[in-house]
C-alpha cells in the first residue's frame, strides 16, 4: 500500500521510505511527519524513527527531522497544488487521499466566532494507510444475522482508534450486499446497503465511483455528514441496511432513530475500548440504554496475545469470542 501513495511525498522523505524493507513497507500503518521533530512511522505494534540513511533507530536523536521545506512540499502535493479547493477539509483537520489514505493535520487555527475556520502553517501530518482485507467479516457476520427479520441486527462495532473497526465495517458491507452469510440456506440473500462515507474512507470514492468493493447493491455518499446522509439515503435509495462509520454526535443518534423506526437496518463504528467504556458517552449511552442496537462487536488487540471480536447482545453480555483474520 505504501509504493502507491510515495509519489506524493517530496523527494527527501520518499527516498528515506524507499529504504525501509519489503516486509515494513506492506505492513506500515501510520506516517508521521513534524516539522522539526523525528520522522516516525508505526506498524503492527512498533513504532519507530527513521534516520537520515532510512534505517529504523529507537533513538531520537539520530532521526531524521522534516524542515519547513518538506511539509510545504507535501501539503503542496496533498491539496494538488491547489490548497484553495481543500479549505473544507483544511478546516477539518484532515484531507482525504486517493486510495481512502486519510491524512490528519496540526498546526495553527484560524477562528471566525469561536469556531475553527481553517489550519494554516500546518507543521503534523499523520498518513494513515487505509487497507481492503476482504473477508475479515466472514467469522463474524454469521453472529449478526437475525433470522426473524432475515436481515442483520442493529450493530455497533467498537474499538480505539487504528483497531480495524472501519476494515471490518467495510467488509460487512460487502458480504451483506453479496448475500454471503455465512450459510448455505442465505445464499443470494443480497441487501440493498447504503454507506454515509463522510470522510472517505470506507469506499475510497474517486470522482464518486468506489475504488474498494463494496458490493453489487452498494450506493455510496461520499464526504456527506453522516447524520444528513443517513436522512438523503431514508427519503431517496429506500437502503435495506444503512453503513455508517464513527458515530457521536446527538444527530447522528437522532438520524439513527429514524432508519430504525422505517424498518432500516443500521451497522456504525463508534471509538471505545469496550462496551462499557461507550456507555461513559452521553449519546452513545441514551442509544444503549434504548436498546438500539441488538449485537455489540468490541475488537481488542492485546500485544504479545491473539486478537479477537467480542460479540454481544443488547443486554452487553457475552455470545461468542472470535479471533481476529490478520491481513
Amino acid at each position: 500500500m505504501l509504493t502507491t501513495i510515495m509519489h506524493l511525498f517530496p523527494q527527501s522523505l520518499r527516498l528515506l521510505l524507499a529504504e525501509l524493507s519489503p516486509e515494513v513497507q506492506a505492513s506500515v500503518e501510520e506516517i508521521r511527519i513534524r516539522e522539526s521533530r523525528p520522522f516516525e512511522i508505526s506498524w503492527g505494534d512498533r513504532y519507530a524513527f527513521l534516520d537520515e540513511r532510512g534505517q529504523i533507530v529507537a533513538q531520537e536523536a539520530r532521526a531524521y527531522k522534516p524542515n519547513r521545506q518538506d511539509c510545504l512540499t507535501l501539503l503542496e502535493m496533498l491539496t494538488n497544488h491547489s490548497l484553495y479547493t481543500f479549505e473544507e477539509e483544511l478546516r477539518r483537520g484532515y484531507i482525504t487521499i486517493v486510495g481512502g489514505h486519510r491524512v490528519g493535520l496540526a498546526g495553527r487555527t484560524v477562528l471566525e466566532q469561536g469556531h475553527v475556520r481553517q489550519i494554516r502553517d500546518v507543521s503534523s501530518f499523520n498518513i494513515r494507510i487505509a487497507r481492503e482485507l476482504q473477508g475479515v467479516g466472514q467469522a463474524v457476520l454469521p453472529h449478526l444475522y437475525d433470522p426473524v427479520m432475515r436481515s442483520i441486527h442493529h450493530t455497533l462495532i467498537i474499538s480505539p482508534p487504528q483497531q480495524g473497526k472501519t476494515t471490518l465495517l467495510r467488509d460487512i458491507a460487502r458480504l451483506v450486499s453479496r448475500g454471503e452469510w455465512g450459510t448455505d440456506s442465505l445464499a443470494n440473500a443480497g441487501k440493498k446497503v447504503g454507506v454515509i462515507d463522510e470522510r472517505s474512507e470506507l469506499a475510497a470514492c474517486v470522482k464518486g465511483v468506489p475504488r474498494f468493493d463494496l458490493g453489487p447493491r452498494t450506493d455510496v455518499l461520499d464526504g456527506c455528514p453522516k447524520a444528513e446522509g443517513m436522512m438523503m439515503m431514508i427519503r431517496s435509495l429506500s437502503p435495506d441496511v444503512l453503513i455508517v462509520d464513527e458515530i457521536g454526535r446527538p444527530e447522528d443518534a437522532q438520524a439513527i432513530h429514524e432508519a430504525v423506526h422505517t424498518g432500516i437496518r443500521v451497522v456504525a463504528t463508534a471509538h471505545g475500548a469496550d462496551y462499557d467504556d461507550v456507555r461513559m458517552r452521553p449519546v452513545l449511552k441514551q442509544l444503549l440504554e434504548e436498546g438500539v442496537f441488538t449485537r455489540y462487536v468490541i475488537l481488542q488487540r492485546r500485544r504479545g496475545a491473539t486478537a479477537a471480536y467480542r460479540i454481544m447482545d443488547r443486554y452487553g453480555k457475552p455470545l461468542e469470542s472470535i479471533p481476529v483474520r490478520k491481513g
